[in-house]
């Protein structure tokens, strides 16, 4: 779009701009604007400068909580470990037997 403006259109434009917002402003607004490109230059530094540093140190990874049960107040138990529940294929047969006894 802008690589057909030639040199006449270019100065065209300018001398709208300026009868437009007078000569007065115009270096106050050219000003406004630098201002506000250093800005948004810098803001965008900071924010490169920050996803830096994340990536730098990443986190530690969480360490798994110990499994325990907590003593219920007024228990006379102590906190215990959780063990998880073992499998015993002797069980069964011995409830069978003591069922087919009875």
């Amino acid at each position: 779009m802008f690589g057909r403006l030639g040199p006449t259109e270019i100065i065209l434009i300018l001398v709208v701009v300026i009868l437009l917002f007078g000569a007065k402003k115009l270096p106050d607004m050219a000003r406004s604007l630098g201002k506000s490109a250093r800005i948004l230059k810098s803001e965008a530094k900071a924010m490169k400068n920050e996803g830096k540093t994340d990536e730098a140190a990443p986190a530690d990874p969480p360490q798994p909580a110990p499994k325990t049960i907590q003593a219920a107040p007024g228990d006379v138990t102590s906190s215990r470990p959780v063990s998880e529940p073992q499998v015993n294929d002797q069980q069964p047969q011995a409830q069978t037997q003591q069922q087919s006894q009875r």
